[in-house]
Formats: structure tokens, C-alpha cells, sequence
């Protein structure tokens, strides 16, 4: 396993199967199912959501990391179990509804910056996992999948919406109807992660990115994350209006009229993320 968590201020079980962390102001929520490339069953579906809920409403947590242990970051859902619930005749078993959209909403809601640190693979739903945070850092060793078409699926987990949003729509076609696996440095090429690295510096890279961002404005950060969704499904006239709302919730805040002291003094603003 990548050693993710030095000097760990805090540590919390969620399950055997997802790990909650805070060190330095960062959450690291780590999928560990390894032997299974971290395969979601729904037990850690629903430790990955009460994690997520966690880190929102931690106040010392002003950045989150999701990442994987061993060689892949999320292969999706378990077929074993999806199998077992076909023969059962419970088919899907809701797990969309239930399961995989608060997953999302919960990442995509977060009022703090969430970074994907993509160790392996990411596939079907796992790799909408990763297309759902606001940053992707990937190993240059990771591949992206989307998987679903492979076995007479639609997409799920935000994937139609995330993904024709960082490639275009023509790229999305594509990489949904065919399902052929994209490794790091075409992801990079064609904008699907924001950065690739060596394999044995994903934890550093992933961690320092974080924690730049823990250290930054996080109420700012929030209102960012909610103009950008705001703007991807309304008119001019309605960014122009919600831009105006965010500024005045982030004109209130402590480190704006620090952040602006310090400009006016030349000095260095320091971000208490309030």
C-alpha cells in the first residue's frame, strides 16, 4: 500500500474497507479492497458516503484526497455481487439511487476542493469516481475505463455529465461507445486528469497539492465549485446574478479582509479558511 498517512493527527475507521484520515487540514479517503482492485461492494458504498459527509462537515478539514490501496484506484462495482444480486432477481438492487448518486453529489457538493489521486486503474463507475472531484492526479502508470457498454450498461455516477464536460462531447461518445481503456499520458493530452506523475511520487505530488489547497481560501474555493455548476446549466444573466451572490458571501468572510490587509501591506496572506 502507498504510504499515504505520515504524521496522522487523526485517524478514524470507517470500515475494513474505506480509510479516513486528517492530517494537516486533508482528508485522505483511501478504497481498500485491494485484492479486488477496490471493487465496490455495497458496504463500501456506504462507507464511502458517510466519509464524504464526514469531511463536509469537518471544519478542520478544508481538502479531501480520494485515492486506492494497492494497484488500482476503483475497478467499479463488484460483478461478483452484482451477479449474485441478477440471480436473486433483484437486478440492479437500486444501488444507483441508493448508492452511487449520493456518492457523487456528495464529492461534486463538497464545499471544500476534493483531489483524485489515481494510483491504477479507474473503471465504470470508479472512474466516474475519479472525473467527479475538481482535480485528478493520476500515476503514470493508471488507465481510465469507461467500461459500462462492456457488459450492456449505461453510463452511471455522473459519468455522462463529467466526462463530455472535460473532453466534449464528440471525445465522450467515443470513449463511452467503445469503452477502450485510456492510459495517463493520452488522459493528459486530452484533458481528462489535470496532471500526471511517476508512480512512486503519486503520494507526494497528491499530498502537496492538497495541502496547498487546505491552506488556501476555503470558503472561496466553495463558491468557485458552485459558479462552475452553476454556469454549466444556466444563461449569462444567471451566472452574471449567482457570481454576485458568491462574492458577497465571500466579501464576509475573515480571509477576504485579511487576504486584502495583506495585499495592501505586501505581505503574504495567511488563509485560516473562514
Amino acid at each position: 500500500m502507498v504510504a499515504w498517512r505520515t504524521a496522522v493527527t487523526r485517524r478514524t475507521t470507517v470500515s475494513e474497507t474505506v480509510l479516513y484520515d486528517v492530517t494537516e487540514g486533508v482528508a485522505t479517503i483511501t478504497l481498500n479492497r485491494p485484492d479486488a482492485y477496490n471493487a465496490l461492494i455495497a458496504e463500501m458504498k456506504e462507507a464511502l458516503g458517510a466519509a464524504l459527509e464526514r469531511a463536509a462537515g469537518d471544519a478542520a478539514v478544508r481538502a479531501v484526497i480520494i485515492t486506492g490501496a494497492g494497484r488500482g484506484f476503483c475497478a467499479g462495482q463488484d460483478l461478483r455481487e452484482h451477479a449474485d444480486n441478477l440471480a436473486a432477481g433483484r437486478g440492479l438492487d437500486d444501488t444507483v439511487r441508493r448508492h452511487y448518486n449520493p456518492v457523487v453529489k456528495a464529492i461534486a457538493g463538497m464545499p471544500k476542493p476534493v483531489v483524485a489521486a489515481v494510483n491504477g486503474v479507474a473503471a465504470g463507475a470508479g472512474a466516474s469516481l475519479a472525473l467527479a472531484c475538481d482535480l485528478v492526479i493520476a500515476s503514470e502508470k493508471a488507465s481510465f475505463g469507461t467500461a459500462f457498454t462492456k457488459i450492456g450498461l449505461a453510463p452511471d455516477s455522473g459519468m455522462s455529465w463529467t466526462l463530455q464536460r472535460r473532453v466534449g462531447r464528440t471525445k465522450a461518445a467515443e470513449l463511452l461507445l467503445l469503452a477502450e481503456p485510456v492510459k495517463a499520458p493520452e488522459a493528459l493530452e486530452i484533458g481528462l486528469v489535470n496532471r500526471v506523475v511517476a508512480a512512486d511520487e503519486l503520494a507526494p505530488a497528491s499530498v502537496e497539492l492538497a495541502r496547498t489547497l487546505a491552506a488556501g481560501p476555503t470558503v472561496s474555493f466553495g463558491a468557485v465549485k458552485e459558479a462552475l455548476d452553476h454556469a454549466a446549466t444556466h444563461d449569462l444573466d444567471s451566472a452574471l446574478e449567482k457570481e454576485a451572490e458568491l462574492q458577497d458571501l465571500c466579501e464576509k468572510t475573515a480571509d477576504h479582509h485579511n487576504a486584502t490587509e495583506a495585499f495592501l501591506k505586501k505581505q503574504q496572506p495567511e488563509f485560516e479558511g473562514r
